[in-house]
């Protein structure tokens, strides 16, 4: 009965983490996607501009680029856990929680990160 409880609290809370981070993943893939299309554009003979970043944002300071690829990177991995999550959730043993619970600290260093 208890575990019944807590499989679907942990079953809530899997669905309730990974829309969370599709809604971090579509924002950090806008934002690149703007960075994309803002870019610095040259023609033939033109030189670079002098401030010129691999990873220019339009919006933000010179650390925004690096802190939106990191987290869309999070958002894939943290997507993917949780999908993890879902299969540890339905088999329940020992071999798939030991992934799961590698995948999980990964996310979370990776969020961290970002």
């Amino acid at each position: 009965m208890a575990l019944e409880v807590v499989k679907s609290l942990v079953g809530f809370l899997l669905l309730l983490n990974f829309c969370l981070f599709v809604i971090v993943g579509a924002i950090a893939g806008w934002a690149l996607n703007n960075a994309i299309d803002h870019t610095y554009s040259t023609g033939p003979g033109t030189a670079l501009p002098v401030g010129f970043s691999a990873v220019y944002f339009p919006m933000g300071n010179e650390a925004t680029g690096f802190m939106v690829i990191f987290a869309l990177i999070a958002a894939v991995v943290g997507a993917a856990s949780c999908l993890s999550g879902l299969h540890h959730l339905r088999v329940w043993t020992a071999q798939s929680l030991a992934s799961s619970a590698a995948s999980s600290m990964t996310v979370w260093a990776l969020t961290l990160l970002a």
